[in-house]
């Protein structure tokens, strides 16, 4: 729903499983409402299509429904040009070479065209539908998959047939395509925290997006209520997205579409939406306490200067097993999987990625030794300032308090 509403696109809601005698449409109608989904039987103008995958129940009406929304928004296109599409997901195929996945826009696509996809460029040998038939041509809206581009193109590029005799032209616009390419790239073109920070300040951001990520759905509110408020001097803040809930890949993606801040409270970013929002350029910061997160934001608002101190991450351990030790406490038994764990550190304790406590390092121990730190691939004993509810299983992230060059 906050991708769709992102995009400015219109919605039409397929609800499944209406074959089951437990389905309740009228439930989904109820909970619509509640993402401000307001369905055309509640007197809205959101199509609702019940259907079952299962039966085919209602997969006609659902056709219908797409087929009215087209015509209502004069969706349409001219099969006689030359073919435009975007490129949905591309790979290297060990027989084939650079396979991608496309949907066409306008125009119509043909085996033989020359076409250029990002940056890349090629000649169409082969191309085979939705259910793997081989096909000569492909008009608007047609799924295609194609063989011939000279590298594997990104998801999301555009793709553009070129004529035969525009060799010339194909050259100069794939050449263009690679200086913009190298231009985005050494500018970074996604907003960081600090950019937006330096920005607003400036007055030069008017519109800052947020997506809200908390342990606990009061602070969820607490958060994006706080935020929402501070919309003034010339800024609007929008909250995209909010959740309960460790920040995950979809979290990520409507950032990147949405550019969008992702802010964390008590939780972080599991592995793959970390290794996501490093390739994406995505911006997310992780807060402990509420008022740091609304602090930051206002402190920017008013062209104060940004807080001077931050926490870096330095390393994670994992906790294989636990002990007690009489006069010292319960010792969690570690393998360090990232970076490294400083004796001075400050520990971070996340129990299915969300955080159950915080607190400084007692004791570092490799084996016997008191140490005062430990690298990745090594063994350890940690214990924990005034904490002793470890458990097998948690992870424990060690941050180092750094000041920020201003």
């Amino acid at each position: 729903i906050n991708h769709a509403k992102s995009a400015g696109v219109p919605i039409i809601i397929a609800v499944n499983k209406i074959d089951k005698q437990t389905a309740n449409v009228d439930r989904i109608r109820q909970q619509l409402t509640e993402h401000d989904i307001l369905v055309e039987d509640y007197g809205g103008d959101v199509i609702l299509c019940p259907v079952s995958a299962k039966t085919g129940e209602g997969i006609d009406n659902l056709l219908d429904s797409v087929l009215l929304m087209a015509d209502l928004k004069e969706l349409k296109a001219n099969p006689n040009h030359s073919a435009k599409g975007t490129i949905v997901e591309a790979k290297l195929d060990k027989g084939r070479g650079p396979v991608a996945n496309v949907i066409v826009l306008n125009g119509t696509l043909r085996v033989g065209d020359n076409v250029v996809a990002g940056t890349i460029t090629g000649k169409v040998r082969a191309m085979t539908d939705d259910k793997g038939k081989m096909i000569k041509e492909a008009g608007p809206s047609t799924p295609v998959s194609i063989i011939g581009l000279g590298d594997v193109p990104n998801a999301g590029d555009a793709l553009y047939a070129v004529n035969g005799d525009d060799k010339e032209l194909l050259k100069m616009v794939a050449e263009e395509r690679k200086n913009k390419e190298r231009q985005d790239l050494i500018k970074e073109h996604k907003m960081s925290y600090e950019d937006a920070i330096t920005k607003m300040a400036e007055g030069e951001l008017k519109n800052f997006n947020v997506i809200v990520k908390a342990d606990v759905q009061g602070s969820v509110e607490a958060v994006k209520d706080s935020l929402i408020k501070l919309s003034g001097n010339g800024v609007k803040v929008t909250v995209v997205h909010s959740g309960v809930g460790a920040i995950n890949e979809t979290d990520v993606t409507l950032a990147d579409s949405s550019e969008s801040i992702i802010i964390g409270f008590n939780v972080r970013p599991d592995a793959k939406a970390k290794v996501l929002a490093e390739r994406s350029k995505v911006s997310i910061k992780i807060y402990r306490i509420i008022y740091e997160a609304i602090e930051d934001v206002q402190n920017a608002m008013k062209g104060l200067v940004v807080p001077k101190f931050q926490d870096v991450y330095v390393g994670k351990a994992e906790v294989k097993q636990t002990f007690k030790i009489k006069g010292v406490g319960l010792i969690a038994g570690c393998v360090v999987s990232d970076g490294k764990v400083v004796r001075n550190g400050k520990l971070m304790i996340y129990r299915n990625d969300v955080k159950i406590c915080e607190g400084n390092v007692l004791t570092l121990k490799h084996y016997k030794d008191e140490v005062k730190e430990v690298s990745a691939g090594s063994e350890c004993g940690i214990s924990i300032e005034n904490f002793n509810e470890i458990k097998v299983g948690d992870y424990i992230e060690c941050y180092v308090e750094e000041e920020i060059k201003q």
